[in-house]
C-alpha cells in the first residue's frame, strides 16, 4: 500500500473537521453520513471504520465522501486536544489495510447509464465537475436524485 498522508481542514461548523488523505475513500459521488453508532451497522452502509471513530469518546457524527472524512465533536472538547491522536488513529488504520466498509459500495448515483435523458446526462457532468468540488470543499457532499422533464426541477440531496 502507498504511504498514507493526512491533512486536516476547518469546516464551516467549528465542532467539524475534514481529514483528507492521499487515496479515495469512497468512491467518486457518494457519501455516507453516520449520526451516532447505531448507524455504522446499517445494511448497505456498514462501516467498520465510521464504528471505530465512534469510539472516541469526542466524537458525535462521522461523514465519509470521496478523500475525506468528516467529524463532528461535542461542543466541551477542544479540536487542539484531540487532533493528532485523531490524525495518528487513522494513519495506523490504513496503514494495517482495515476497510473503509463492510462490502463493496454501490455505483454512485452520478453515473452515467443509457436511460439517462441528455439533460439527466448534461446535469450528471455539471454536478460532477463543477458542484460536487465546491460542495466537497467545505465537508459535505451532493448526490443526484432526479430531474422532472415538465418542470425542470432538479432535485440533490445535500449531506454535511
Amino acid at each position: 500500500m502507498q504511504p498514507v498522508f493526512i491533512y486536516t481542514e476547518a469546516s464551516p461548523n467549528p465542532n467539524s473537521m475534514k481529514f483528507v488523505f492521499n487515496f479515495e475513500l469512497v468512491p467518486q459521488g457518494l457519501s455516507f453520513d453516520y449520526p451516532d453508532l447505531a448507524a455504522t451497522q446499517a445494511e448497505g452502509k456498514s462501516s467498520p471504520l465510521a464504528g471505530d471513530l465512534f469510539q472516541f469518546p469526542f466524537v458525535q457524527r462521522v461523514f465519509l465522501a470521496s478523500n475525506f472524512v468528516t467529524l463532528t465533536k461535542d461542543d466541551m472538547t477542544d479540536w487542539g486536544s484531540v487532533i493528532l491522536d485523531t490524525k495518528q488513529f487513522l494513519k495506523i488504520y490504513f496503514e494495517e489495510n482495515h476497510p473503509v466498509f463492510e462490502q463493496k459500495t454501490v455505483e454512485r448515483n452520478t453515473t452515467i447509464v443509457d436511460t439517462d435523458s441528455p439533460t439527466v446526462r448534461q446535469i450528471k457532468t455539471v454536478l460532477d465537475d463543477y458542484v460536487r468540488p465546491a460542495v466537497e470543499s467545505d465537508g459535505g457532499a451532493i448526490s443526484f436524485h432526479s430531474f422532472e422533464e415538465e418542470t425542470g426541477v432538479v432535485k440533490v440531496l445535500l449531506q454535511g
